[in-house]
């Protein structure tokens, strides 16, 4: 089978021209990763070559041995759909964690994206707390949230609780809450460990004044953690453009009792009591 007719490519496809339709992705901003499954890179092992070994900027061991399709470095996310295996391709981890090749697109001299050393990190870290569940890893830079970062303070707890307010289903789609990144220099190690760290609890991390980073299962989950999130964040922008006081919101208890209609679990340091 050839890698475009795979499931798994047509997914990854679908959801970068999602992203490109909703304007997440400006130029070439934003990337994408998925750690493909064994079956589903047999499926397509005619199709594949052996490129030349290169470092990754970090080391990766949960992700080891593994195959992930990523968006290329560089690439406008509007060009996924139109010429896949420039924008997009398919590399392989070596055994120690440490370096990648290119096995599938990216051609023309593409390189996977800069953001590599955070999706790998990120990657591996879904993998252990979710026991192998985890295989999608998206960054984005959807307005609403960039714009946040420069309202509210950088707390987790602050950004969790506001933006589980805006709608009721947001603490039923993230439970965990979401970590912040303070703003850092994009695309190196310290960044991507910081985030990684966080995201050892959370399913969404915000880097301040760039953009937000989901994890999910599928596509279908990941984009639509990140659709919600930013869907939540305009909401509270268009309240907070009207007045700097809510006249009536969802309270804890009320998230409490919501906790327990829905089976989920909601972290008590997300609601306090506030002054």
């Amino acid at each position: 089978m050839k890698v475009l007719e795979s499931e798994f490519a047509k997914g990854f496809i679908r959801m970068a021209d999602d992203g490109w339709q909703l304007r997440y992705h400006e130029r070439n901003g934003g990337n994408l990763s998925y750690r493909i499954r064994p079956e589903e890179i047999e499926e397509v092992r005619e199709d594949l070559v052996e490129g030349d070994w290169r470092e990754i900027g970090a080391v990766a061991n949960e992700v080891a041995g593994e195959y992930f399709m990523v968006t290329g470095s560089g690439k406008f996310f509007r060009n996924v759909i139109l010429n896949p295996e420039e924008a997009a391709g398919i590399i392989e981890i070596s055994d120690d964690g440490s370096k990648y090749r290119v096995v599938w697109g990216l051609i023309n001299g593409t390189v996977p994206t800069s953001e590599l050393p955070s999706h790998l990190l990120n990657q591996s870290v879904k993998k252990r707390v979710t026991g192998g569940k985890n295989r999608v890893i998206y960054h984005a830079h959807p307005a609403n949230v960039i714009a946040l970062t420069f309202i509210l303070p950088l707390d987790d707890k602050v950004f969790t609780r506001e933006l589980w307010e805006m709608m009721t289903e947001c603490p039923i789609v993230f439970p965990e809450g979401i970590g912040v990144v303070p703003w850092m220099v994009p695309g190196g190690r310290e960044i991507a460990e910081a985030s990684a760290k966080l995201m050892e609890e959370h399913n969404a991390v915000i880097w301040a004044h760039h953009g937000l980073f989901a994890a999910g299962e599928d596509f279908d989950l990941a984009f639509g953690l990140f659709h919600t999130i930013e869907k939540s964040a305009e909401i509270l922008l268009k309240v907070m453009n009207v007045t700097d006081k809510k006249r009536q919101t969802i309270q804890p208890d009320d998230f409490r009792r919501l906790a327990e209609a829905f089976n989920v679990k909601l972290p008590e340091k997300y609601l306090y009591e506030k002054k």
